[in-house]
């Protein structure tokens, strides 16, 4: 068992770790997707991704004294994971044929993504096979491995879960304002958050970031089927 004294500097380093890792993502997507869009955010936001690989491996080493592995899905879950992803998709489907007729211009989006040049389909492919195989893996590595155990060393697991979910959806906002507005980018960002919810309770139960894994890519592959509905006008 830990000492009082141990204990409290063990809490320290959460803090520590926490205020090192969690402004990088809103400090990179707002530069690069609102105050300097370009090389300049381009750059500025490559830096943040990569300090959210390094960040976490070299702190839970050299800091924490800790052994490599690759986060062993033990305990299974991936059939849960399977069904919380799909029920998520099911309701995002639902609510972009419901609602996002009313709440999303579709002219602004593609706009944005023309701006990002992926308004191409070879690009807009190759982003889409990014963020379900590296930028997904990442997130869970970042938000559910790290800091939400970082988070838990401070409160109570189920505090640690909504805590890892609102600094899972800060960078979230800015960047789905950017794309669809204030209202629309406001109310996907509470499904994000619900997202982020979901997959911190799964690392939570199953000790392993790859349940929540798969169910973040199942969720991610509507987002972006979605996504190219809206850019290339497909019915």
């Amino acid at each position: 068992m830990c000492t009082g004294e141990s204990s409290q500097q063990a809490q320290h380093r959460a803090i520590l770790a926490l205020l090192f890792l969690v402004p990088a993502p809103i400090v990179g997507t707002a530069v690069g997707m609102v105050l300097y869009p370009g090389p300049v955010g381009s750059a500025v936001y490559g830096l943040s991704k990569l300090w959210m690989w390094v960040l976490p491996a070299l702190w839970w080493l050299a800091v924490d004294k800790a052994k490599p592995g690759w986060s062993k899905p033990d305990k299974g879950g991936f059939a849960v994971a399977a069904g919380l992803g799909l029920a998520i998709g099911a309701v995002i489907v639902a609510a972009y044929f419901l609602v996002g007729p009313y709440m999303i211009d579709a002219e602004q989006v593609r706009q944005v993504a023309a701006g990002n040049q992926l308004t191409s389909l070879p690009r807009y492919l190759a982003l889409c096979a990014y963020l379900i195989l590296v930028n997904s893996v990442m997130e869970e590595y970042v938000y559910r491995w790290f800091i939400f155990r970082k988070f838990e060393s401070l409160l109570p697991s189920w505090a640690a879960v909504f805590a890892a979910a609102a600094c899972f959806t800060a960078h979230h906002v800015i960047a789905l304002v950017a794309q669809l507005g204030w209202f629309a980018g406001c109310l996907c960002s509470l499904g994000v958050f619900i997202g982020g919810v979901v997959w911190s309770w799964l690392y939570l139960r199953y000790r392993s970031i790859w349940p929540g894994y798969l169910s973040h890519a199942i969720v991610d592959v509507v987002v972006l089927v979605i996504g190219y509905v809206l850019i290339f006008g497909a019915t």
